[in-house]
């Protein structure tokens, strides 16, 4: 008789347990979605509110009054006609060596798409520069191949240079999403057409780049994007010939004028937002006036044996390489030896002294980079705990508000980094309600800046991770007992860790290399690398800046070989210069 009541007793502390458990489940899924939400929706409605409301009823004196403006118009052609321009030599880059990789037979893959994806982990305003340092008529290269004396000025300060390093930069983010589409297509469509007796060039014509038109266009899109936003490219290529895209323009405002053109540059900010959001509909619209699915087996798509042809498309590949890549960055780093511009680098002047002046002597730029160690480790950190507390509810607890949330927070990464900068500043401008704390000013609105731009950075690679991880696991800690913290602890965070570490180093190579968003939000104390770089080349210290884009560069090599040797641990997709 006396067990009954203790079997009762058991039942009663189980069901305590579980609904123990349900309850701090629920308080933790309230602060994530709070905390989501506020990073994704506050400053982009902000944004809008400043721009479309003024008193708080609805106006657009705001707009009438940028659009009045003729720099407004010159800027916008600006920008679109080198971000289309720009669009199109990512499309020729990254389509060409898309093929390359994905459909062919060439030798050393790995080293090659590794190197195809360092312009677009590279900083901006750092590519900008090494292509600066190899056209100027009295650089090295220029000096040395006689090309110098054909040029009184650097040919590089016009649109046609801001299109092609605008088209370097975004070619890897084409060639991605192409190679990613060919991974997926049929085999038995392509084999079909061989055994009909198509030639190799028939082939890809009539057969594989019909298929590859949503992602072609998928890159192109983002490739667009990613150009409408670019700061670095466009203001040390266009200012020295007045030349102003829209976000050089909004920098320009807000350098020159501060807060009080805040209503101004939030309707420039809107503009570029209008820009890209009009591109994508553009693409959805394309994409929905044919069906472009195929059914078919999903087995890999065989690589064409190129035969004799192999040895002349490998050097076709690494010549690429060399004019885009190895060239400028050589360049660069012949400027951060030399021990003053101008002069000839030789083994008995080789320098380090640059390099010892922005490490050790120059408190600016020392602070510079421990303010961008600070913000990229802290942005990685916060970021990836958001992600994987959010995964779990998001892939494990389904709901249509966590589904929409997650939409959501694509946002802020789907628009251009100025438009994040002007919403964050407009946030955090008046002290923080009921804390009268104000961040504006100090390092922290860039803290929260980073955390709104690259949170999706975070949160998708986690999320497929979990997808990938039974959630009989999870179940089973719950069942015994288990609170949601120690199940985290003890279940969630071993499985997960390979690919939340690879999502923080993601987070924290985007956000140490990040300009657009830092240079408008910056003050004294608060220099980025980004801007140190920018600023040192406006000031006229080209070797300065040259070897703190060198240091950078380490950097950012460094990092991605760290990941592309952990690469082989993790999930196919998480890192996206892998094979």
């Amino acid at each position: 008789m006396a067990a009954a009541p203790a079997a009762s007793r058991d039942a009663s502390s189980l069901t305590a347990s579980l609904f123990a458990s349900w309850s701090s489940e629920k308080l933790v899924l309230a602060l994530v979605f709070v905390l989501i939400g506020f990073l994704s929706v506050v400053p982009i409605g902000r944004l809008v509110v400043e721009a479309f409301f003024v008193g708080g009823a609805p106006s657009l004196n705001a707009f009438g009054e940028v659009l009045a403006q003729p720099a407004t118009w010159r800027a916008l052609r600006h920008t679109l006609e080198t971000s289309l321009g720009g669009t199109l030599v990512a499309v020729v880059i990254g389509t060409l060596m898309a093929l390359l990789v994905a459909l062919t037979n060439v030798r050393g893959k790995l080293l090659l798409v590794f190197c195809l994806m360092l312009p677009m982990m590279i900083p901006p305003q750092v590519m900008a520069l090494s292509w600066i340092g190899l056209t100027e008529p009295g650089g090295f290269f220029m000096r040395t191949t006689g090309i110098g004396a054909w040029f009184d000025m650097n040919p590089l300060y016009s649109v046609g240079g801001i299109i092609l390093v605008l088209g370097v930069q975004s070619a890897p983010v084409v060639f991605l999403t192409l190679r990613a589409g060919l991974r997926a297509m049929p085999a038995d469509l392509v084999e079909a057409a061989q055994a009909s007796s198509a030639g190799r060039a028939r082939v890809i014509r009539d057969v594989v780049l019909p298929l590859m038109t949503p992602a072609l266009l998928s890159g192109a899109s983002l490739a667009f994007i990613a150009a409408v936003g670019n700061f670095g490219i466009p203001a040390l290529l266009g200012m020295p010939v007045r030349y102003n895209t829209l976000p050089v323009l909004i920098y320009r405002k807000l350098s020159g004028f501060g807060p009080t053109v805040l209503g101004e540059v939030a309707v420039l900010s809107v503009l570029l937002a209008v820009i890209a959001v009009v591109f994508i509909g553009l693409q959805a619209r394309l994409l929905s006036r044919r069906d472009y699915r195929a059914t078919g087996t999903s087995a890999t798509l065989l690589p064409y044996d190129l035969g004799r042809w192999r040895f002349p498309a490998e050097c076709f590949g690494w010549l690429l390489i060399f004019a885009t890549l190895i060239l400028p960055l050589s360049a660069l780093l012949v400027n951060s030896l030399t021990p003053a511009y101008g002069i000839e680098l030789t083994p008995a002047n080789l320098t380090l002294d640059h390099y010892r002046y922005v490490l050790f002597i120059d408190s600016v730029t020392r602070q510079a980079f421990t303010n961008s160690f600070f913000l990229a480790a802290g942005a990685a950190t916060v970021l990836v705990l958001l992600a994987i507390v959010f995964g779990f509810f998001l892939v494990w607890r389904p709901h249509w508000l966590l589904r929409m949330l997650n939409s959501l927070a694509d946002l802020p990464y789907a628009l251009p980094g100025t438009v994040v900068s002007i919403a964050c500043i407009l946030v955090f401008i008046q002290p923080i309600p009921f804390t009268q704390i104000s961040i504006y000013n100090t390092i922290w609105i860039i803290f929260a800046a980073y955390l709104v731009r690259f949170m999706t950075r975070a949160i998708r690679p986690i999320v497929n991770s979990y997808h990938a991880i039974d959630r009989a696991l999870d179940e089973a800690g719950a069942m015994c007992g288990a609170s949601l913290l120690v199940r985290m602890r003890t279940i969630v965070l071993p499985l997960i860790a390979p690919t939340a570490f690879a999502a923080a180093m993601i987070v924290f190579l985007a956000a140490f290399n990040e300009l657009t968003i830092s240079i408008l939000l910056w003050s004294a104390g608060t220099e980025t690398v980004g801007v140190m770089v920018f600023n040192l080349k406006q000031a006229g210290d080209v070797l300065e800046a040259s070897a703190m884009s060198c240091l950078t560069i380490l950097l950012t090599v460094t990092l991605m070989a760290m990941l592309s040797a952990f690469g082989r641990h993790l999930p196919s997709g998480v890192i996206p210069w892998r094979v």
